[in-house]
């Protein structure tokens, strides 16, 4: 979801340049019947399919093979990336609730699945704005990354 991040690994860069702008676009997405889950001891999340739940993102165009193998190689072995159906968001509610969520058209997309051990991840919902107040930096070049240590 943080271009900052998205950026940083497909264009080595966190900062957006006319470049960036022009090759890649995000557009708010809702991906239903999934959770978000924080994986244990780390401060990213695991995405898995479960049904009554719902994970906003970001639905990315203008990505290059390259830019999908270097996605690839950030999510790492935990994640597989799977085919889905997202609905675009005309406009963004309450990103915990989802109150106010106007949804427009359905697209087909992939997305990074969290394939690991279920027991990996906490019970509850992963946190996207404690995320970016805590933690983006680390992510995104601010500071160097900690160690995630899962056992």
């Amino acid at each position: 979801m943080a271009k900052e991040v998205l950026f940083r690994v497909i264009f080595g860069t966190s900062t957006v340049s006319r470049h960036n702008v022009q090759t890649v676009t995000q557009t708010p997405a809702i991906l239903h019947n999934h959770k978000r889950s924080r994986v244990k001891y780390c401060d990213y999340p695991g995405v898995i399919p479960q049904e009554g739940h719902s994970v906003r993102g970001t639905y990315v165009t203008g990505l290059t093979d390259g830019d999908i193998y270097r996605l690839d190689m950030f999510e790492g072995s935990q994640y597989e990336l799977q085919t889905v159906r997202v609905r675009l968001l005309k406009s963004e509610g309450d990103e915990a609730t989802g109150k106010g969520n106007v949804e427009g058209d359905e697209v087909e997309t992939q997305t990074y699945i969290w394939t690991d051990t279920h027991e990996s991840l906490e019970d509850k919902e992963w946190d996207y704005a404690t995320f970016r107040k805590e933690k983006l930096a680390r992510w995104s070049g601010g500071e160097p990354e900690g160690q995630c240590l899962l056992q």
